[in-house]
């Protein structure tokens, strides 16, 4: 009933010849399952570019003996931070350990993670680790990022969830005065804050909109887009030595589902992917938006008979760029810079609004680099204001 009353009531689209209704709901896009981008085999999980593998058994070959695991997004977070053993016992699994079971100096907390958190990305892991490693805490997200703080200056190697980004924003004082400036307070090299992960659900579910992913937090931004990715950086946050926030988009913790390694492996923070390698057009994005994106290419080269008339025959073999940031400070501007110098055309998307977004700085720094190569400005795409 409300989508048919939200449908009533916008405007039709208009052309000098026709006139088209909207999309009727549920038509907009493709179901994230169906993505031509995820990788649903052992031998497209073996071409995902940048991963390494962590092993430390020489003799072994990891990559011929490398097995899999089909997981979505919540689950490849667990994976990341619990023992393989739990999942294929019987199998070499048995043997390796990751990120709790490799680091006995991890502790991981926040609200309700004790009992798996609210999207039970942690179930499990308390009973696994112990109590003293993997515990809840009190309704306060400026405490969570402060006790952090402390515990990974004095050695630990520190996870902390902030339930929602919704809700980061009270912890920004510790966030932004404290932890990020601790090399500065140090002049530069003489102490650093530590291992620091801050995870937090992030981007919009339904007609909710997370929008934190702003240039506010000088710290490293990680956001994923599908459960290889989830777990692989989330290994390489971990183990980095600066303060990274991890943000996962929490309406693909379900939606999005891979086949993942169960070994031990990163793949590089602070590199963009290139989805698809194209020559006219760069659309660039990161998160949950990567499906919207493509969903897009495919109703520009096959447009529904409602989208018909709105779409040229002459664009609809637009060989069209994609490319997924995914750590979105500091952001991948060499990859960025060469597609755009190739394809002299630009465009950003992202959740989050266009007044202090990313994408402005993203619009800036092109503009800078890549001026004369452009053949058209920069454009934005983004959430309302």
């Amino acid at each position: 009933m409300l989508a048919g009353r939200l449908r009533s009531t916008l405007p039709t689209l208009t052309t000098a010849s026709t006139t088209v209704e909207p999309l009727p709901a549920g038509t907009r896009s493709l179901p994230v399952a169906a993505s031509k981008l995820l990788r649903i085999t052992r031998e497209s999980v073996l071409r995902t570019p940048g991963l390494i593998w962590q092993d430390e058994e020489p003799d072994r070959n990891i990559v011929g003996g490398c097995e899999t695991c089909k997981m979505n997004l919540y689950q490849a977070v667990r994976d990341a931070l619990r023992q393989p053993s739990f999942l294929l016992r019987g199998t070499h699994a048995d043997h390796i350990s990751i990120a709790l079971a490799k680091d006995d100096t991890i502790v991981v907390f926040g609200e309700d993670i004790a009992f798996g958190g609210v999207f039970k990305c942690t179930m499990g892991l308390g009973e696994e680790s112990g109590r003293e490693r993997v515990f809840n805490t009190t309704l306060t997200e400026q405490g969570i990022a402060g006790f952090g703080i402390v515990l990974a200056s004095i050695g630990h190697t520190t996870i902390a969830e902030i339930q929602f980004a919704d809700y980061i924003f009270p912890a920004f004082d510790q966030l932004v005065n404290e932890a990020v400036k601790f090399r500065y307070h140090s002049g530069y090299g003489g102490f650093a804050i530590g291992r620091l992960t801050v995870r937090t659900p992030t981007m919009a579910v339904g007609h909710v909109t997370r929008r934190v992913q702003k240039g506010t937090l000088w710290a490293e931004i990680v956001i994923p887009c599908s459960p290889i990715q989830c777990k692989g950086f989330l290994l390489s946050a971990i183990r980095d030595r600066d303060l990274v926030v991890f943000m996962d988009p929490e309406i693909l913790y379900r939606s999005a589902v891979e086949q993942v390694p169960i070994d031990d492996y990163t793949l590089p923070l602070s590199r963009a992917e290139t989805l698809i390698p194209r020559s006219d057009m760069t659309p660039l994005t990161w998160g949950t938006p990567v499906y919207h994106c493509e969903a897009a290419l495919h109703l520009l080269k096959s447009p529904s008979p409602t989208l018909a008339p709105l779409v040229p025959a002459s664009l609809r073999n637009a060989k069209v760029e994609l490319i997924d940031l995914q750590t979105i400070l500091p952001w991948d501007v060499e990859t960025v810079v060469q597609s755009v110098r190739r394809t002299k055309r630009l465009v950003i998307v992202h959740e989050a609004g266009m007044t202090g977004g990313v994408g402005g700085e993203i619009a800036a720094e092109i503009g800078k680099r890549a001026l004369l190569r452009l053949e058209a400005p920069v454009r934005r795409f983004t959430g309302w204001e």
